[in-house]
């Protein structure tokens, strides 16, 4: 699967409930909810940078798939997790979440899930 390119989110579902699942604090919750990010992703083989956009700031994270690597979520903190590439998806877990990332068509989807609570992120190539 060709994640390489710029992908503009347009859609996210359950972000809030998300947040506060992983233990955000609300000044986050806040500043993070109405922001729909730009994701910059490189891809050469099975190593990735993605550098995500957002008016408040701008951050990057390289990884490889099938090592480990320290991510930052969502919320802005740390964590250590495994990345693998399965039927063309990108699995990310975590002792907090799990994360997969596929292209379906034009889209970029995101679903991420800890607990009961899942957080979906919706995004076109731009």
């Amino acid at each position: 699967m060709d994640f390489n390119g710029t992908w503009k989110v347009y859609h996210q579902e359950n972000l809030e409930n998300f947040l506060r699942a992983i233990g955000a604090p609300e000044i986050v919750i806040k500043m993070r909810k109405d922001v729909k990010p730009v994701i910059t992703i490189e891809q050469n083989g099975t190593d990735f940078t993605f550098t995500i956009k957002t008016p408040h700031r701008t951050k990057s994270q390289s990884f490889s798939v099938g090592k480990e690597s320290e991510v930052t979520g969502v919320d802005g903190r740390k964590i250590k997790c495994l990345i693998r590439q399965e039927n063309g998806k990108l699995i990310t877990e975590s002792d907090k979440f799990t994360s997969v990332r596929e292209i379906e068509g034009d889209e970029m989807i995101e679903t991420i899930t800890t607990g009961s609570e899942t957080f979906i992120c919706r995004s076109k190539r731009v």
